[in-house]
């Protein structure tokens, strides 16, 4: 019994982490911000992460982790190719929506010496993906172009409006729901970008 008890408190302060860490964009909150957050004693988040700066590590290994499954969700699906990346659009502007800042967190984090954990399964996924891009430029349905140039096109698209949130609502002047709207625009105007038909 306990250990479920112990279980759920150690997830209730990693999901409050990731709430004002990508939610919120708090990257700098206190272990007393977290723990006041979670409504639990600072010393449990010690107790369960031995420090700030390894709740953080776990934090941010469960983002890249996420990363691999979007990653994987594209390369691995047996959908035409135009399909599934509407669906990861799909996705990604629904997940933007509960962290819109983890992007921003994911930059931040790389900019400061971390890198993913598992490069190896992200170079083989992104062989994979440069395969399929080919595959559709040699059939007509993509404009040719290295694979690197369309999949740099496809992050700029999606990531460039959801890490630059903060900044091209305030020099838009969007509020919050306005900017939504925006994004929920966005999946079409990429597809448009991306595809010939």
């Amino acid at each position: 019994m306990s250990d479920k008890k112990d279980s759920a408190t150690e997830q209730l302060i990693k999901d409050t982490a990731k709430r004002l860490f990508f939610s919120e964009g708090k990257f700098n909150a206190t272990t007393q911000e977290i723990a006041d957050a979670a409504g639990v004693n600072r010393t449990l988040i010690n107790y369960y992460f031995r420090s700030r700066d390894k709740l953080f590590d776990i934090v941010f290994e469960d983002a890249q982790e996420r990363e691999l499954q979007r990653g994987e969700m594209i390369v691995t699906s047996n959908l035409p190719f135009k399909e599934k990346i509407s669906k990861y659009l799909d996705f990604f502007f629904e997940e933007s929506k509960k962290y819109p800042y983890l992007e921003m967190y994911m930059v931040t984090q790389v900019n400061q010496g971390y890198c993913f954990k598992d490069e190896e399964k992200m170079s083989s996924l992104l062989d994979k993906f440069y395969l399929q891009i080919a595959l559709e430029m040699e059939n007509g349905n993509l404009p040719k172009m290295r694979p690197e140039q369309f999949l740099i096109n496809f992050i700029s698209l999606t990531s460039f409006p959801v890490s630059m949130r903060p900044l091209l609502q305030k020099s838009m002047g969007y509020g919050d729901e306005a900017f939504d709207k925006l994004l929920e625009e966005r999946k079409q105007v990429v597809m448009d970008t991306l595809f010939k038909s």
